[in-house]
């Protein structure tokens, strides 16, 4: 499925006879079996990373103008390593693996200040084939994991929320509040933070409260109808002070949220802090500066990790630490539909939608969900 330039999903177009890329030195050709949806492949295509309050149609351009067209988008890629470039060795066919998705700007291990990824600077995951850095196509062997499970696990959700976490520094026994938390990102906090050891609190829409704590969440708010966030979170969480928000919403929510966290300075142990990896619910909110210099709130935007924390996260999926949440599945000629579901996003929604090629959907049998 190839975007060829910013617009709905018209702009998406279907190509049965598109060429099988040929891996360049350094690289493995992957046979995809499964690429798990995110919310910046629609982003991208409609064009709404700018980062003034125009309006402005532009691409996820921290990198620069990487974005060509036409492009394969889809980050999360998992697949089968079916043929490798120079310098990369033949052993490594027939692995089963999952791709660290960043395009990273230089060596660094634990930086990562121009980020770009596949999907995007280079072709993605929504295609048969694809060629990607041997370096950062992982093995994952574990047969109790199918490769559309293996597809939620994917770096772009999931590195995301757990370098909201490093960057706020949470630790064992902090609790941490999670805003859209039924997303790719917000599942994958609820995980992470049990991890470490941190104690979550899920804001979701009506209907999720079940699967949210099945996931680990200590207590589940219901973001409908909220006219006093301080009150509700205190309500929740039993008293309990919020030590950091991971915010993925923006909008009118984050001020009530910042507020909540400095109700009671005397009784906190660390400094307010407040992670945002998203703008959902609006991309610009008028903050009051006195709130946040004079409660010394600490603010870390979030957009891509490191190539640190893709590692870390790799070892705790072979580890099994790391739940799949599948939300369905659909094949890739469908994509347009899959678009739409994944933006409706209903209220048994949780999780993450897998992007399959038709010919994988035939040959494991796969369920497809309903469009």
């Amino acid at each position: 499925m190839v975007l060829i330039g910013h617009g709905g999903v018209e702009r998406l177009e279907w190509h049965e006879d598109w060429p099988v890329p040929r891996p360049a030195p350094g690289e493995v050709l992957v046979r995809i079996t499964g690429c798990a949806k995110n919310n910046t492949d629609r982003k991208v295509r409609e064009g709404l990373y700018s980062t003034a309050d125009n309006g402005a149609v532009t691409s996820f351009a921290m990198a620069g103008d990487t974005l060509t067209f036409p492009r394969i988008q889809g980050a999360d890629v998992v697949g089968q390593v079916v043929g490798v470039g120079e310098g990369v060795s033949s052993a490594r066919i027939g692995e089963r693996g999952l791709l660290d998705f960043n395009i990273y700007p230089d060596a660094r291990p634990d930086l990562n200040l121009a980020p770009d990824y596949f999907g995007h600077g280079a072709d993605g995951g929504f295609a048969e084939y694809g060629c990607f850095p041997s370096d950062q196509f992982h093995a994952v062997a574990d047969p109790a994991l199918g490769d559309a499970e293996l597809a939620t696990l994917g770096m772009c959700s999931w590195q995301t929320g757990y370098r909201m976490m490093t960057s706020a520094g949470v630790r064992e026994g902090e609790h941490i509040l999670v805003t859209g938390a039924s997303g790719g990102v917000g599942t994958a906090l609820l995980q992470l933070c049990r991890v470490v050891g941190a104690i979550p609190h899920a804001i979701a829409s009506s209907g999720k409260a079940e699967a949210l704590l099945a996931l680990g969440a200590e207590s589940v708010i219901d973001r409908n109808g909220v006219s006093d966030w301080s009150a509700t979170i205190d309500k929740a969480t039993g008293g309990a002070m919020i030590d950091a928000v991971m915010d993925l919403v923006g909008g009118d929510m984050t001020v009530p949220l910042i507020q909540a966290m400095c109700r009671d300075m005397r009784s906190r142990k660390t400094l307010p802090r407040l992670s945002i990896a998203g703008a959902s619910a609006g991309n610009v909110t008028s903050l009051p500066w006195t709130l946040i210099y004079l409660n010394q709130v600490r603010i870390f935007g979030v957009s891509h990790g490191t190539r640190n924390e893709a590692r870390q996260l790799i070892d705790w999926i072979r580890a099994g630490r790391l739940k799949p949440v599948l939300a369905g599945i659909m094949p890739l000629s469908r994509l347009h539909e899959a678009e739409r579901i994944f933006v409706e996003r209903g209220g048994d929604f949780v999780g993450k939608l897998v992007v399959v090629p038709d010919r994988i959907i035939a040959e494991q049998g796969l369920k497809v969900m309903d469009g």
